[in-house]
């Protein structure tokens, strides 16, 4: 839970409203209906996705999340899983109340245990969830960097930290301006690594 949360709030605070709730939502459907951690990741998808349609000024669209939304999130604590839930509802009372209004002023940043993560703030596990949602939102090829990401797990595990594809994964959650150069070069390691890999394939069987 706390990878999949801190990777979605990083991305919102990017930016990145539409792409967060990629980073909550296959966590979010495994849970239980009705439960707290359920109503939560709910009520923050769908706070993410009032703040995504009021940028193409879709007012009804904002006004109906903001409601859901705010029914969601009514009974948790105001700092659930430390997360500034109690700034998130008064945003979406606004909203419902007056959708334009976030024109008039920002929605607030999303903040755990008081840091308003961005992805420079995330450690690996949660940096690999931000790339394959960053990856599926600008229309990057996901079993790339999904492949890229099991072979940096592959790499930490035998202790190499400093691997080419963790520094790649990691870099494609950070870097929005060189992200592109990046998914190359990861695409161009994760098809070497492959062929090494086809070439020993069967030798000692």
């Amino acid at each position: 839970m706390d990878d999949h949360l801190r990777a979605g709030i990083a991305v919102y605070n990017a930016g990145e409203h539409h792409a967060a709730h990629d980073a909550w939502e296959d966590h979010w459907l495994g849970l239980d209906a009705g439960t707290d951690d359920e109503r939560f990741l709910h009520g923050l998808i769908q706070f993410t996705a009032a703040v995504h349609h009021a940028h193409g000024a879709n007012w009804v669209g904002v006004q109906g999340l903001a409601e859901s939304a705010a029914a969601y999130l009514a009974d948790l604590p105001a700092d659930y899983r430390g997360v500034n839930v109690a700034a998130v509802r008064r945003c979406l009372r606004t909203l419902a109340a007056d959708p334009e209004h976030v024109e008039r002023a920002a929605p607030p940043r999303l903040r755990a245990d008081g840091l308003a993560l961005v992805p420079e703030d995330l450690e690996f596990d949660a940096a690999a969830i931000a790339a394959v949602a960053l990856a599926e939102e600008h229309g990057y090829d996901e079993a790339v960097i999904e492949r890229g990401v099991d072979y940096a797990r592959e790499d930490l595990a035998d202790g190499q930290a400093n691997s080419s594809f963790v520094t790649f994964v990691m870099d494609f959650a950070r870097d929005a301006a060189n992200r592109g150069i990046v998914f190359r070069r990861l695409r161009q390691h994760v098809a070497e690594r492959r062929r090494r890999e086809t070439d020993v394939e069967g030798l000692f069987e």
